[in-house]
């Protein structure tokens, strides 16, 4: 009886983006793999306007590594004072 090993040289290469402004949802990522070094990114909106980029490497020598970025300017809504109605709620307005 003979026995066989399969060995898979694992290589691949995906990406994807959503941009829906319906929902607000826009996203994008990308990988790729070459043996046992894999490479890839994404990105997302933040609700507060900004935009999160992940950029990551990993492999066996030195692990999965990650670079996080922020572009943009954060936008928040503004509160103005708080007032007390007389009837024991406090409010914004």
């Amino acid at each position: 009886m003979r026995s066989f090993q399969v060995s898979a040289y694992p290589k691949y290469a995906f990406d994807y983006s959503v941009k829906d402004p319906h929902t607000g949802d826009h996203k994008t990522q990308w990988e790729t793999r070459d043996g046992d070094v894999v490479k890839g990114a994404y990105s997302l909106a933040e609700p507060d306007g900004t935009t999160r980029i992940v950029e990551y490497t990993a492999d066996k020598h030195n692990g999965f590594n990650a670079v996080v970025k922020r572009v943009g300017h954060a936008h928040h809504p503004q509160v103005y004072g708080n007032h007390y109605d007389g009837a024991g709620h406090y409010g914004y307005h």
